[in-house]
C-alpha cells in the first residue's frame, strides 16, 4: 500500500472539516460578535485576518499566499520524507497538507483567513484561530516531538 495514502486521507479530512467550520461560521455569526460556547473560556467570533498567526503581517495577502504555496509545494515535495520516516510523521504531514491547504483556500477564495475560535480566561485573551491552525500547530508539534525522539533514541522512529 501507498505510505502517502493515509497522510493525504487525514488531510483532506482536516481541510474538509477546516472549510465545513469556516462555511458554518460565516452563515451563522455576526463579524466581531462573539457568540459565548461556554462562558469565562470559549466563544465563537467571527474575524477576517488579512495577516499571519496572531495577525501580524496584516494587509500581507499576496505574500502570505505565496508562502502558503510555496509551503504546500514543499511538503508534497518532501512527502517521502514524513510517509517513510513512521507512523507520526505521517500524521504530521496529514495535519499540515490539510491546514496549510485550509488557510490557503481561504485567501484565495475570501482574500483573508476566516477564524472564529476565540478561547479566553478573564482578561486574558488568546488570539482567535480556526481548524486549519490548530492541524498546523499540532503537526508541527508531533513533527518536532517524534525528531527529538528519534534522535535521542538512536534513530528509530516513533510508533
Amino acid at each position: 500500500m501507498n505510505r502517502s495514502l493515509p497522510a493525504f486521507v487525514l488531510g483532506s479530512l482536516v481541510f474538509a472539516l477546516d472549510q465545513t467550520t469556516k462555511r458554518f461560521v460565516l452563515e451563522s455569526l455576526t463579524p466581531g460578535q462573539p457568540v459565548r460556547v461556554i462562558p469565562g473560556f470559549l466563544s465563537l467570533t467571527l474575524i477576517s485576518n488579512t495577516g499571519a498567526a496572531w495577525g501580524i503581517l496584516q494587509d500581507y495577502g499576496f505574500w502570505l499566499s505565496a508562502l502558503a504555496f510555496a509551503a504546500l509545494m514543499v511538503l508534497l515535495a518532501m512527502r517521502r520524507h514524513f510517509t517513510h520516516a513512521g507512523l507520526v510523521p505521517r500524521i504530521a504531514f496529514g495535519l499540515l497538507l490539510g491546514g496549510v491547504a485550509g488557510n490557503l483556500s481561504d485567501r484565495l477564495t475570501y482574500g483573508h483567513v476566516v477564524d472564529f475560535l476565540s478561547f479566553y480566561i478573564n482578561k486574558y485573551h488568546w488570539p482567535a484561530f480556526n481548524v486549519a491552525d490548530s492541524a498546523i500547530c499540532v503537526g508541527v508539534g508531533l513533527y518536532v516531538l517524534d525528531s527529538l525522539w528519534r534522535r535521542n533514541s538512536g534513530g528509530a522512529s516513533g510508533p
